[in-house]
């Protein structure tokens, strides 16, 4: 049953002239000044979730954003940091970019950060979308299967860095420890000191293609699915249940899943769409043309392939595909429910924060779900 409800912010700085027809996303530059005000609203949306009884806040790591979408590089500073500013809310990582990081620094980092936070920061990876970070940082990313390759050997290190004492790697890109003396011996296996003390350590990873996923199911990996359509989201849990199935691990049907959406009360649901409507587009000015339009038509086709739709969606299409909650709380009740009911092992439903809405008007959203959406689901059942 859902019960855990989290919040999704990539980091955006409150926007100007937001909306279809607003400032272009190439166009839009700003100074350090303005790009630094997302670490003080990261920490006010943290501390008002915090006492709204929310589970855990999640960002997402980017670099080199001077539109101002997405501006956190390190999300375990971040998180660590966050921490201090609150009393139980949790941080999730959503996600570190794997291939540019080294992964025994990222698996020490974390650990540190488990440590220091009492078991509060939520780890989770990625491969990383965008040229311009993932390529100037040194590592492939037009290059998909390398990405790809790169991105399984860097995991095989993190997860012995988190479960293993002691241990040593060999392969393409790393070869650890080094090959020389240490002290007047040869070293043949190292220690990551220190090691998380929360066991085993909860790993996220996004679902964007059904060839994830049977890499992620088979090894315990969790899947969040973020602002899919519900034929989409469909397919992905039951592939991700049949996948951990094959290594063992029997699953109810959306365990182990994260559901994301877009969320949006007002007291009807057309009040609804045309308030968000602008904070929605101005969302997929910036991320449609990276592919995150994961919806499909009434035969099951996925946009832009042929014969489906190939354009940026509206949020009448969000709605029509349930990617996106708008209405009266007891009609986004209903909708939670019925997802429920469909995936009986679903625990986790994260609001995603539509990167054109202002803080203010967020932070109202969550209190009003908080009020008289959450309690439907975390009170006596």
């Amino acid at each position: 049953m859902i019960s855990k409800f989290s919040a999704l912010y990539v980091g955006q700085i409150e926007l100007d002239n937001v909306g279809l027809h607003g400032t272009p996303a190439d166009e839009r530059r700003y100074p350090n000044e303005r790009l630094v005000e997302a670490f003080q609203t990261a920490k006010d949306v943290a501390q008002h979730m915090d006492e709204l009884g929310y589970y855990a806040l999640w960002t997402a790591e980017h670099h080199f954003q001077h539109e101002g979408y997405e501006v956190f590089p390190n999300l375990i500073l971040l998180g660590t940091w966050l921490a201090t500013q609150t009393q139980r809310l949790k941080f999730g990582c959503a996600f570190n970019v794997l291939p540019m990081w080294h992964p025994i620094r990222l698996a020490e980092d974390y650990a540190q950060a488990d440590i220091m936070t009492g078991g509060r920061v939520i780890m989770g990876v990625g491969r990383g979308y965008h040229t311009r970070e993932v390529e100037t940082f040194g590592a492939p990313m037009l290059d998909n299967k390398a990405n790809q390759e790169l991105f399984e050997e860097q995991m095989e290190v993190l997860l012995k860095c988190f479960n293993e004492e002691s241990w040593s790697h060999k392969g393409k890109h790393y070869t650890i420890p080094a090959p020389v003396e240490y002290r007047g011996y040869k070293l043949d296996k190292i220690t990551v000191v220190p090691r998380p003390v929360h066991l085993p350590v909860e790993l996220w990873q996004p679902v964007a293609s059904g060839k994830t996923l049977p890499y992620i199911a088979q090894r315990g990996i969790k899947a969040m699915v973020t602002l899919n359509g519900e034929r989409i989201f469909d397919q992905v849990v039951r592939a991700y249940q049949a996948e951990a199935a094959k290594a063992g691990r029997p699953l109810a049907l959306g365990q182990d899943i994260c559901w994301g959406v877009g969320l949006y009360l007002a007291d009807s649901i057309e009040e609804a769409v045309q308030r968000v409507e602008p904070y929605h587009d101005e969302r997929y000015k910036w991320f449609a043309p990276f592919g995150f339009v994961r919806y499909a038509d009434e035969e099951g086709r996925s946009w832009g392939t042929p014969g489906a739709p190939a354009r940026i969606p509206t949020i009448r299409d969000g709605v029509a595909q349930r990617a996106w909650l708008c209405g009266p709380p007891r009609h986004v009740i209903d909708q939670i429910r019925d997802f429920e009911s469909r995936y009986p092992g679903l625990e986790h439903m994260m609001i995603h924060w539509a990167e054109g809405m202002a803080p203010k008007e967020f932070k109202e959203q969550l209190a009003w779900f908080a009020r008289d959406v959450m309690p439907a689901f975390t009170g006596p059942r």
